[in-house]
């Protein structure tokens, strides 16, 4: 058997063998593929070569054919542009040969213009030689006549005996008289046909104002009548010793008469907001039945709110009944208290419903703004809301009012003009003017008697408020009696009586009145805790 190592190096000896015939086969291999791609690359470099011999000829073909064309390209663009040049050349010569022909036409117009002119010239010089010498001979003739105006102008100063320009004023003052008489002839004339036309038209205007307004004219009294249920219920209202009776007289400032008159009670004072109070609280206690002064104090002032409502509520229906928009709310509260104000016994905010109305009318007759109209109308008499808290007259209290809530100037004139306190200015302050006076001048609308007393009762009212330490003061019994609240803490006991001797004697110097009256000074101590 052959040994390990034999086989060993026979297998080795083969492999060997086959390495070097693998090697020789590659290598015969990689020659045969190098002469393949040598042969392949000189075929290739020789068509690249051929290739590129015929793009050199195409090229130059091409270049020879394009040469050729713009040769030709060019030849025509010269030929044309030769044609061009002939034509403009031809164009300008014919445009030059117009243009001597129309500067040779208009030379000659020219040259006739400038001959015209001389012919005109020749003879304005004759006109002006011939003018001058016109002028020179009517010169001559003007001083002549001067010459003989002076003469006959020196004939008639002897004559007359008046020199030129006394003459002159002695004419002019004839013709100034004569024009004068002429003037007022026929001033007086117009004016009287102005004065039949503007008082028919008046009439016109007032008689359909008045036939269209329907107002009531019945005067307001100082008294209100309060009916009971019993007899008996007057005890109660009188109280223990009067204590209830004082008190609501006190709080109200109103004059409670209890007399023999049935189931009845009459409230008097001059003050009609007083007197609506007094007779609200008095209904009121009656229905509740508790009447004691504390109930009575509280019954009062609620009653006091009430007319304050009552009054907000008053402005704002005269307001939408005047059909007036835009009023400051301020403004509308003192249209509502004029609802408890009279004048000469006629509601003031009656009235001034009645002459927005009226202003209202009148305008839309004169075509004037009926809306400012009925404004100025129902604020007219606004002043009257406050006389009793601020001095001086309610026109200029309503003036001084309107400006502070910026009402238009036009609307402030109207009010200021309506008692002819200043001439009207506008149409519409005569307007408002008119309407105040006829609404003032219906039958039976006011009383003269009636104002003054009430105005007798405010001035005591006045007078006894313009002291230090008093609270307020009532006048009642129609004027014979003055009640003064005094502020405890202002005045001791003894100085009531010095005050009410200062009341009086300021009364009988400043007032006229029938008979005496009683001052009566009250002041009222009170001490207020509560048990917890």
């Amino acid at each position: 058997m052959p040994t390990p190592i034999v086989v060993v190096l026979c297998l080795v000896s083969l492999l060997l063998g086959g390495g070097v015939a693998g090697f020789v086969a590659f290598k015969q291999g990689v020659k045969s593929r190098m002469k393949f791609a040598e042969s392949h690359i000189e075929s290739a470099e020789k068509e690249a070569l051929r290739i590129v011999n015929e793009a050199e000829e195409k090229a130059r073909s091409e270049k020879k054919t394009a040469l050729v064309e713009a040769k030709d390209e060019i030849f025509k663009l010269k030929e044309n542009a030769e044609k061009e040049r002939n034509r403009l050349k031809a164009e300008a010569d014919r445009d030059a040969k117009e243009r001597r022909a129309e500067f040779t036409r208009s030379e000659k117009r020219l040259q006739q213009k400038e001959e015209n002119l001389d012919k005109k010239t020749d003879k304005f010089e004759k006109m002006e030689e011939s003018l001058l010498a016109k002028h020179k001979k009517a010169d001559e003739s003007l001083q002549e006549a001067e010459k003989q105006k002076q003469l006959q102008m020196d004939v008639l100063q002897r004559i007359s005996g008046f020199s030129n320009e006394e003459a002159k004023a002695h004419i002019l003052q004839l013709l100034d008289d004569k024009l004068d008489r002429e003037k007022a002839v026929k001033i007086k004339a117009q004016e009287q046909r102005i004065k039949d036309e503007c008082d028919a038209k008046a009439r016109s205007y007032i008689s359909l104002a008045v036939s269209r307004l329907a107002s009531e004219t019945v005067s307001e009294l100082t008294v209100s009548v309060v009916p009971l249920p019993t007899d008996e219920m007057k005890g109660r209202i009188i109280g223990r010793e009067g204590r209830n009776i004082r008190t609501l007289e006190q709080l109200t400032g109103v004059d409670l008469i209890i007399d023999d008159t049935p189931e009845a009670i009459t409230l008097s004072s001059h003050d009609k907001v007083r007197r609506e109070i007094a007779r609200i609280s008095l209904e009121r206690l009656i229905q509740d039945g508790r009447i004691h002064p504390a109930r009575i104090e509280e019954t009062v002032e609620r009653a006091r709110r009430d007319i304050e409502v009552r009054i907000k509520q008053e402005g704002e229906r005269a307001v939408m009944d005047a059909n007036v928009n835009g009023l400051n709310h301020e403004l509308v509260r003192l249209i509502g208290r004029l609802y408890y104000r009279t004048s000469y016994s006629q509601n003031v905010l009656a009235h001034s419903l009645e002459v927005a109305h009226l202003a209202g009318i009148l305008a839309a007759e004169l075509g004037i703004d009926t809306t400012a109209a009925r404004r100025a109308g129902l604020l007219h008499d606004i002043g009257k809301a406050l006389t009793h808290e601020i001095e001086g007259s309610h026109v200029n209290i309503g003036m001084d009012v309107l400006r502070r809530y910026k009402e238009k100037p036009e609307i402030i004139h109207a009010v200021e003009a309506h008692h002819g306190d200043v001439e009207p200015r506008t149409v519409l302050a005569a307007i408002v003017q008119a309407a105040d006076a006829i609404s003032a001048a219906r039958p039976g609308a006011r009383s003269e008697s009636y104002e003054n007393y009430i105005k007798r009762l405010q001035k005591l009212e006045e007078i006894c408020s313009g002291y230090n330490g008093v609270e307020r003061a009532f006048a009642i019994q129609a004027g014979r009696e003055i009640r003064v609240m005094i502020k405890p803490e202002a005045v001791n006991d003894d100085g009531m009586v010095v005050l009410a001797r200062n009341i009086a004697e300021q009364i009988e110097k400043e007032m006229e009145y029938p008979g005496q009256i009683r001052i009566h000074l009250i002041r009222e101590s009170r001490a207020v805790d509560f048990a917890k």
